[in-house]
């Protein structure tokens, strides 16, 4: 178990560093993908666009599985064992804001990593609010979800202890903002 909290912290060290540039006393700020005109108004879900060797030390995201779910959250997937990793697996989110997963439950433990940006998550009977950078930890066999509750898109890291972690779908975030249904006013005069 220390060994693999010793690979873990590197990792997400080592994901500090790339994804914000850190190099001694300079930091910059997380890169955004750039924002999209419109988001879909459906979910997708594309294989890699182009194929990839377990055995490389790097892949692309055009290597990995990309995936949109409604209300505005992108995804690139990397399954470990499909990408020659023994015990880790990642998803890649650009979540937009007030977009995030539905509700779902993952077989193993699961580390969010998050740089810049705002999230509220549900884990389990517990909702909070959290501003990047952090470390959300979410237990194996927990039902849970996130959403932007920021003004901008922002990057987030899920990393799985399992070179396939599988996930089920409970039902819809519980955290979305859910417009109220507006009846037309009547006809006639209203006071």
């Amino acid at each position: 178990m220390r060994d693999y909290l010793i690979c873990f912290t590197r990792l997400v060290i080592f994901l500090a560093v790339v994804t914000t540039g850190c190099a001694g006393k300079h930091v910059r700020s997380a890169p955004t993908l750039p924002a999209r005109a419109t988001l879909p108004d459906k979910d997708f879900t594309h294989p890699p666009e182009k194929p990839h060797d377990a055995a490389a030390l790097y892949f692309t995201f055009d290597q990995l599985d990309h995936y949109y779910r409604v209300p505005g959250e992108f995804t690139h997937r990397l399954t470990g064992d499909q990408y020659g990793f023994e015990a880790l697996s990642f998803i890649i989110t650009e979540t937009h804001p007030g977009g995030g997963p539905g509700l779902h439950v993952h077989d193993v433990e699961e580390a969010h990593v998050l740089l810049e940006g705002t999230a509220q998550y549900r884990v389990g009977d517990k909702t909070f609010t959290v501003q990047g950078p952090y470390v959300a930890k979410v237990p194996a066999g927990v039902p849970h979800t996130f959403v932007n509750a920021g003004t901008r898109p922002f990057n987030l890291i899920a990393v799985f202890a399992s070179k396939h972690p599988s996930s089920k779908r409970i039902g819809p975030n519980p955290l979305l903002f859910v417009p109220a249904i507006h009846e037309e006013p009547p006809s006639g005069f209203v006071p």
